[in-house]
């Protein structure tokens, strides 16, 4: 049997300008096995100099408190940190239907291809980027923020639901 786990490496969060909140190596809590560095850059001394899991939640959990959270696959990221936020309070630019209908897709887009189709602008052409990613998610919120919220505001969810498995991540 095979099992692949994936483990927080980094982690990297912006305010609503791209601005660095917390940029953070994460010491890992089991044996890393592959590094997968020609993907992500990372070494053997990025983690070990890395701050402990536990700490690192407890950051983020103050950080996202009472905050609008804007990513893409929050379902992913909440999990991994084992932590809730208000649904109301989140805004996936993987889920947001208005992009799935431009694109024409029926399916999740992958965040690269958003950014493409949507804004002409390559990423992740290199090595994996959590902040490239973190500010990519903003700029493609930012470029149709008054839809999304006058659509909340009307009542009117924009978004499909996360995957049922990961509905405990939302309140």
């Amino acid at each position: 049997m095979y099992l692949s786990v994936i483990l927080l490496s980094r982690l990297s969060i912006t305010d609503y300008r791209g601005n660095v909140v917390l940029d953070t190596y994460v010491r890992p809590i089991r044996a890393v096995t592959d590094y997968r560095t020609a993907e992500t850059g990372l070494y053997p001394e990025h983690l070990s100099s890395g701050r402990p899991f536990d700490e690192i939640q407890r950051d983020v959990a103050n950080i996202i408190r009472d905050r609008i959270l804007v990513g893409y696959c929050l379902w992913d990221f909440l999990s991994v940190m084992g932590t809730s936020h208000p649904a109301i309070d989140t805004r996936d630019v993987a889920l947001f239907l208005p992009f799935r209908q431009t694109l024409r897709a029926k399916k999740m887009v992958p965040l690269s291809t958003l950014v493409d189709r949507l804004m002409r602008r390559n990423i992740g052409t290199g090595l994996e980027d959590p902040l490239e990613n973190a500010r990519a998610a903003l700029d493609l919120f930012r470029s149709c923020e008054d839809v999304w919220e006058d659509m909340i505001r009307s009542g009117s969810w924009p978004c499909s639901l996360p995957p049922s498995t990961y509905a405990r991540y939302f309140t």
